[in-house]
């Protein structure tokens, strides 16, 4: 995990700031997802149906790979001097490939913008390009708005 300080976030613009760990993805994660959202497509909940689907396995929901976001932020850095970091929202999101129960992903981290707001904090635009081990494209291609508070 990388230590960042509050005050060195606008210098970091345009730089992939980090790479995370990897994280396998479950079929109890997508069952749960299922469960919590009320998607239930067969695509990604019956293993048996999916394994003569179109990917040969159940896949994980799109929105649940876009979930994995804040976990990959919160293991990929720290921010010192900061009481607290909040979500604002997403610009683009593209779910660029499919995500096969068992499969390992991981992020890639950029700062695109980091803006000063009100309230002594930071607005950053950050571009999340989620891999999948193995695979020469992203499932996952995101810009993430996060603020921070000092």
């Amino acid at each position: 995990m990388r230590n960042l300080d509050f005050a060195e976030l606008p210098t970091l613009v345009g730089q992939e700031v980090a790479v995370t760990d990897w994280v396998t993805i479950t079929q109890q994660q997508v069952n749960q997802f299922a469960e919590a959202t009320g998607d239930h497509q067969w695509i990604h909940v019956d293993v048996e149906r999916a394994k003569a689907g179109p990917f040969g396995a159940p896949i994980a929901h799109g929105f649940l790979t876009l979930s994995l976001i804040p976990r990959f932020f919160e293991s990929a850095f720290n921010v010192s001097n900061s009481r607290m970091g909040v979500n604002y929202g997403l610009n683009q999101v593209r779910f660029t490939a499919p995500v096969p129960v068992g499969s390992r992903l991981r992020a890639r981290l950029t700062l695109l913008a980091c803006e000063p707001i009100e309230g002594n904090g930071l607005q950053m635009t950050w571009k999340v390009v989620m891999e999948r081990e193995g695979s020469d494209r992203p499932v996952c291609v995101a810009e993430s708005i996060s603020r921070r508070y000092a």
